[in-house]
């Protein structure tokens, strides 16, 4: 019998025993089971500008937590060792959520402000970002999710209690771009609305030349964020080749600086990133 996976736009039909696109949910017994619950790849603890959040307790620290897969195809991804990869390709590290805020605590010393999900796409795994968070939470610290915008809206609403600050990708604006990653730019613009409700948030987008960089794409982009809010973040940030593109030009530093300028006759703060 199959189940369905609501977590994200892909609502994968599964089989007992199968996994999903994103490689961290599994039809088990008919129920659709997070893999990676409580499975970490990378724990840091990094400036708070990293994430990239450049308006939300700047000149801070946050311990920064991922686990494995992702339900994007990002030919260009900056984490693929770890967002492409399933259960069986990486080693990873058991922590519970218990621990994980403890871990945060403890770091506190250490200047840390809180528990940011990122690296990987956290919100394949949201289960573990919701009960972490809400501990986090519950101690007196912030959450910061760091996420492509792609969850449903029933994901959001069990997390957004506990998220204070966002960062979302907005990879390109338009539905062929979109296409080319195995995403869906309605289901983000509508994330990125939702979210704003109830968290800071900041907007990333990473400019890729030939794909989307042109001063058409990127000005549409920063008019639609504006029409939210014209004081939501932007970064407009410089790619480098990876993964499956290491033979494409970096982005020209001139270019950012261009299109920077063109977001900024919308939006009061554009960061140029990679730069």
């Amino acid at each position: 019998m199959r189940t369905t996976c609501n977590v994200c736009f892909h609502m994968c039909e599964l089989l007992p025993g199968q996994t999903g696109f994103c490689n961290g949910r599994q039809n088990i017994d008919g129920k659709i089971i997070p893999l990676n619950y409580s499975k970490i790849t990378a724990l840091a603890l990094d400036p708070i500008e990293k994430k990239p959040l450049r308006n939300f307790h700047p000149g801070s620290l946050i311990l920064s937590v991922g686990s494995y897969g992702c339900n994007l195809r990002c030919p260009f991804c900056q984490n693929f060792e770890i967002s492409m990869a399933s259960k069986a390709d990486i080693e990873t590290q058991e922590i519970t959520p218990e621990e994980l805020c403890n871990l945060a605590l403890m770091k506190r010393e250490s200047g840390n402000i809180g528990v940011a999900y990122t690296y990987n796409e956290p919100l394949i795994g949201y289960e573990f970002v919701r009960d972490t968070a809400k501990l986090v939470k519950e101690a007196g610290m912030v959450n910061v999710l760091v996420t492509n915008g792609t969850a449903s809206p029933q994901v959001l609403s069990e997390i957004s209690p506990y998220i204070d600050a966002m960062n979302i990708d907005l990879k390109g604006f338009t539905d062929d771009f979109y296409k080319k990653v195995k995403g869906d730019l309605e289901t983000v613009k509508r994330f990125i609305t939702e979210a704003h409700q109830s968290a800071h948030i900041e907007v990333t987008t990473l400019v890729i030349p030939g794909m989307n960089d042109s001063e058409e794409e990127i000005g549409a982009l920063a008019k639609w964020l504006a029409s939210l809010d014209a004081d939501i973040p932007l970064h407009l940030s410089r790619f480098f080749p990876r993964y499956q593109m290491l033979d494409n030009e970096a982005t020209e530093i001139a270019k950012i600086y261009r299109l920077a300028g063109i977001a900024r006759r919308y939006l009061k703060y554009v960061y140029m990133g990679n730069c």
